[in-house]
């Protein structure tokens, strides 16, 4: 094992040295112990984790700290923001040699809390837990969750809550508003050292090019529009796009009231406290743009307006790309230098004008058969003219393929998930577990793990949600 503390040795003036606080009757609840192999990390044991993340002696909080940003919230500048819930307890080298942050969420007050109490609720790191590993198995980049600690200590959001703990795991915390607040205080001296930290440990490849500032921002924008692309072809609504919560690494990062779609609703907002909809489901690729705008700022010390334009320019071509690869695979029709793009399009209209599920219909449609008349979807359809007319125009296309259905059929079930994190079922496991009953939480994980998998012992976490199950609020509080 090689712990790294990069950020307290190198960024000292950019964070704050910060012990974890330790909740009352803290426990561990699970491990993650794919991704522990993965870092390489020696603790194995609930206790040991306990140990480690307490004890006076641990290496893991001798040089803990928590972090200073900004953030574009809801549009709206705000220079106060911060680690005021978590620390970075270190970085740790896995034995591939890479770098990976250790995150620990709910661990106390920090001099960001702003008054707030610094803890996480069982609610809100059970639902990061299960959606940072579920888009990771649907391929999705994203930060993952090591471990969750529950405790019998109350805390108080819009009602008494368990308290809560969870590691988060990700290549950094690095965000959009680390560079936009630096830019925007006028602080270019630490700002440059901010950049000159970024290329020495995530943009390597890049630091001794004449370039590395375009370049760095061409990669963040690639690969914040691959991100989003990944999120609208699966269906997934984030629900707080603050630029505080953008990652210069495009993962998808610091879960609120996220949702997957159930009835496919282009305009769907999750997130109650978002009334006005700017991070509708629909409204992603666009708000994507927004923020990757409010970061460039920070890099005109470095680049021209012209520049910077012609880097944002590619924003647009990098997720048109992504979305219609991932959308193609999804329909099963192979790349090729026809626009399908009519075919999927009609096919998403027909979800939407009916409210059909968008994972189990896109599931059901890696059945389909080109002959008119035998798709078993087509009786579930109401408009049953409409569907003909696309049907026979998808089957003439798949005719042209020369693609065995068997085959097909196989690929496309490789993109379309049977599995996917629903909110109605996310809250009984939180239920459940507030109870002390993690059974339902450690049994939906492996099915979100495997979410192609055709999986009979699993299928309850298949069927679509009741009506009560399409309706839940879920708001910011955590």
């Amino acid at each position: 094992m090689r712990l790294d503390h990069s950020y307290a040795n190198e960024l000292s003036e950019l964070v704050t040295p910060v012990l974890p606080q330790a909740l009352k009757n803290a426990r561990v609840v699970t491990i993650n112990q794919s991704l522990l192999d993965q870092l390489g990390l020696p603790w194995h044991t609930h206790d040991e984790w306990l140990k480690v993340l307490f004890s006076a002696a641990s290496p893991l909080n001798q040089h803990s700290v928590a972090q200073k940003y900004g953030g574009h919230q809801f549009g709206h500048w705000n220079p106060d923001l911060g680690d005021g819930r978590g620390v970075l307890l270190s970085e740790v080298i896995a034995p591939n040699g890479e770098r990976w942050d250790l995150h620990l969420k709910g661990a106390g007050q920090t001099p960001y809390s702003r008054f707030a109490d610094g803890r996480a609720v069982l609610r809100s790191t059970i639902r990061e837990y299960l959606a940072s590993e579920a888009l990771f198995h649907l391929g999705i980049p994203t930060s993952r969750a090591l471990c969750l600690i529950a405790s019998d200590e109350m805390v108080y959001r819009e009602k008494s809550e368990h308290g809560a703990m969870m590691i988060r795991v990700c290549q950094s915390h690095l965000r959009f508003g680390h560079f936009e607040y630096f830019f925007h205080s006028q602080q270019l001296d630490k700002l440059e050292h901010l950049f000159d930290y970024s290329f020495k440990y995530h943009f390597t490849e890049l630091s001794d090019s004449p370039d590395r500032y375009a370049l760095m921002l061409s990669r963040i924008v690639q690969d914040t529009a691959k991100m989003i692309a990944s999120w609208q072809a699966f269906g997934f609504n984030h629900g707080v796009m603050n630029t505080d919560n953008m990652s210069i690494h495009g993962i998808t990062f610091d879960f609120g009231p996220y949702a997957f779609l159930d009835d496919f609703e282009p305009n769907y907002i999750c997130n109650h406290s978002d009334p006005q909809g700017r991070y509708s489901f629909d409204s992603q690729p666009g708000v994507g743009l927004w923020n990757l705008n409010a970061l460039a700022m920070a890099f005109s010390p470095y680049l021209s307006r012209q520049q910077i334009t012609e880097v944002l320019n590619q924003y647009e071509q990098h997720l048109l790309t992504e979305y219609g690869h991932i959308m193609r695979a999804k329909c099963g029709l192979k790349p090729n230098n026809v626009d399908n793009s009519a075919i999927i399009n009609e096919w998403l209209d027909m979800l939407a004008s009916e409210k059909k599920d968008y994972s189990v219909y896109f599931r059901l449609l890696c059945d389909f058969e080109p002959k008119l008349g035998v798709s078993s979807l087509r009786d579930s359809f109401i408009d049953r003219t409409r569907f003909d007319r696309w049907a026979q125009r998808l089957a003439h296309t798949l005719s042209e393929q020369n693609w065995p259905q068997e085959q097909r059929s196989a690929s496309m079930k490789q993109y379309n998930p049977k599995f996917v994190l629903r909110n109605y079922l996310a809250q009984q496991v939180i239920d459940k577990a507030e109870q002390g009953d993690f059974s339902l939480f450690e049994t939906y994980l492996v099915a979100l793990s495997q979410p192609f998998a055709d999986n009979p012992e699993l299928e309850k976490f298949a069927a679509p949600p009741p009506d009560w199950g399409k309706t839940l609020e879920i708001s910011c509080s955590s």
